[in-house]
């Protein structure tokens, strides 16, 4: 690039140096621009017109040229030649320009030019878009290259279609590295379109279909859009393209994701079969196989797979895979396969999943084995690794299950002891524990620090202690915990429902019991056989027997099964309110459906017969029940 600059003109006339103090000067310019294609003569003329500073730049192929201000002279400005400036001191410089106008050939060499500068490179699309109609112009592949960098860094994604267009007629394809990163930008972009626009064009270029196409499938599963990786490949089988390795990789982690395991096991025989050099993917290509054996249940493959690869030492410390191996020996109850891996995994310190941590709780507890699953506990902390809420939990409940609720309250106290913190599903099943034992001061105590700890929102801990205030008779307690809960926005379910409609019914206050009942309808809990069990038995206790045959109708037509509460409940209404046939009936569906009478049932049902006459009724009960008793 040439640059003439004023301050270096100026050096080389010294004659024209006028007395101090200089007076304004100015410099005129005349441009002979006859013949673009000779050199210019520049005449400067120095006058005191002006004090502006203005930049002059001649655009051409090769050159540009910028006047600029010198400290001993005024701002020059570039002029044309005037009659008026014929006494001023004319400078003629012999100077030869390159060609202004640049020629069809050097058209790439003139944009490439430009887009060097990131403050002309607006301008060269701009000037590339006009100029590429031109039937003597036929851009480059290093042109295209600038076009895509300019593209991708100001991101003007609507102007990529016509440049897409552009390599079909040009028949120009850029590099796979300048493909790679279009790829990848319109991805993270999320300009899905315009990518299959850009795979459509590339995937047609053998030389850079298999990377764009690798490149899309990885870009795709990294934002969890698994059917268009598959999409990808498929339409990658259509191109032409030979898989490699990393696009079987790559497809197989989808379909594992949309947890297709037949599928992943078909793609790694075609794999196989095809004996592809692999020695980046073929790690996560076995360790893909084997979780998804491990799903399927054919856990047993996937462990002769994994021991065939260790031996040819390409998973030997693999984590992931010994962690896949001992869930599915765990979810299948095998014991000692579960186990064998666990200690193999331990020595290399290489487990670091608490999941695995969990399904060996789990499967312990499946098996009885709850010793055990402390080990696991003291293992987690040998690695430095937390309890989650979730195996505390696991451990409490499988005590609870197989032990009973006293080891299970043992068993929580030792963790807690052992530094283990329970969270929200622990403390809902401590809490449990502690008010079926009827210990109701410790469940209280521990419901206050799940509070403390944040934890106000978990409905089966609410629902423990309405229960809790409902059995020890405590109905004001009951009451206001309900109203803190729907302060805090944790909606009542139907278990807490229950347990206000049967305290305010033990106490006949059924003024609260239908308003109870109502805010469960309005609230669209629907209601079970316990919520019916105790609306009936409020009203009953009550004497109001036609609400209980309403609601007891209701029950039924909603398909309700009858059992030994709600029958107990209805013989007693039956018989109280001489409803013999109503008596009769309901003795006949609970015959059908199977439901037995205990001794206390089927003497008040033979009374309530034998007072209303009906001998043949009372034989039919003696013949269907009593045996059953």
């Amino acid at each position: 690039m040439y640059i003439c600059q004023l301050k270096n003109l100026l050096p080389l006339l010294p004659t024209l140096s006028p007395p101090p103090p200089p007076p304004p000067m100015a410099i005129s310019s005349s441009i002979s621009t006859s013949s673009c294609r000779q050199p210019h003569k520049i005449k400067l003329t120095f006058s005191s017109k002006c004090n502006l500073l203005p930049i002059f730049s001649l655009p051409c192929s090769s050159s540009r040229f910028l006047f600029t201000n010198n400290s001993s002279y005024s701002s020059p400005i570039v002029a044309e030649e005037s009659t008026h400036d014929h006494h001023l001191p004319v400078i003629e410089l012999d100077l030869e320009i390159p060609d202004l106008t640049p020629k069809s050939e050097n058209l790439n060499d003139f944009l490439c030019g430009l887009f060097r500068d990131p403050r002309s490179e607006e301008l060269a699309f701009d000037y590339y878009q006009k100029v590429k109609g031109r039937p003597q112009f036929r851009p480059d592949k290093k042109t295209l290259e600038h076009i895509i960098r300019y593209l991708i860094r100001s991101k003007k994604w609507g102007s990529s279609f016509s440049v897409f267009e552009d390599f079909k007629s040009f028949d120009v394809q850029p590099d796979g590295d300048i493909c790679c990163r279009l790829i990848s930008s319109c991805i993270r972009a999320r300009k899905f379109k315009i990518t299959e626009g850009l795979l459509e064009v590339f995937g047609q270029n053998d030389d850079v279909s298999l990377l764009v196409f690798n490149l899309a499938m990885g870009g795709y599963n990294k934002l969890h859009m698994f059917s268009s990786t598959i999409a990808v490949y498929d339409r990658m089988k259509s191109a032409v393209a030979v898989p490699n390795s990393e696009s079987y990789c790559r497809v197989m982690e989808a379909y594992i994701k949309i947890k297709d395991y037949e599928k992943v096991v078909t793609l790694f025989q075609e794999f196989e079969s095809r004996k592809i050099d692999s020695s980046p993917f073929l790690a996560r290509i076995y360790r893909i196989l084997c979780e998804s054996l491990g799903k399927m249940g054919r856990a047993f493959e996937a462990l002769e797979f994994f021991r065939d690869m260790t031996k040819k030492g390409i998973m030997e410390e693999d984590a992931p895979v010994y962690a896949c191996l001992i869930c599915s020996f765990a979810s299948i109850r095998e014991v000692k396969v579960a186990e064998e891996l666990f200690r193999e995994a331990e020595g290399k310190k290489i487990l670091r999943d608490p999941e695995v941590f969990l399904k060996l709780v789990l499967m312990y507890v499946e098996e009885g084995l709850m010793e055990r699953s402390l080990e696991i506990v003291k293992a987690m902390e040998n690695v430095k690794i937390r309890v989650s809420d979730c195996i505390f939990c696991a451990i409490v409940n499988g005590f609870s299950k197989k032990r009973g609720l006293r080891a299970a309250a043992q068993v929580y106290e030792e963790l807690i002891s052992r530094g283990c913190e329970p969270g929200q599903v622990t403390y809902a099943s401590i809490i449990n524990i502690y008010c079926r034992m009827e210990f109701y001061s410790k469940a209280e105590m521990v419901f206050s620090e799940m509070e403390r700890k944040g934890f106000n929102k978990c409905v089966v801990a609410y629902s423990s202690m309405v229960v809790m205030y409902g059995k020890t008779g405590r109905l004001r307690e009951a009451m206001r915990l309900v109203a803190k809960m729907k302060e805090r926005g944790c909606d009542p379910n139907v278990w807490i429902y229950n347990s206000l409609m049967d305290m305010h019914g033990r106490v006949k206050n059924l003024r609260q019991v239908g308003k109870i009942w109502k805010e469960m309808k309005r609230k669209k809990v629907a209601p079970d056989r316990v919520s019916y069990t105790s609306v009936i038995s409020a009203y009953s206790r009550a004497g109001e027997y036609e609400t209980c045959l309403r609601f007891y109708e209701e029950f039924r037509m909603n398909g309700g099964v009858i059992d030994r509460a709600v029958a107990g409940i209805m013989v007693g209404i039956f018989s109280r309110s001489g409803r013999v046939d109503e008596l009769v009936k309901l003795l006949q569906d609970m015959k059908t459906e199977g439901t037995g009478l205990d001794e206390r049932l089927y003497r008040s049902a033979m009374n309530a017969l034998r007072d209303a006459g009906l001998q043949v009724q009372v034989r039919w009960l003696q013949e269907s029940f009593y045996t059953t008793m």
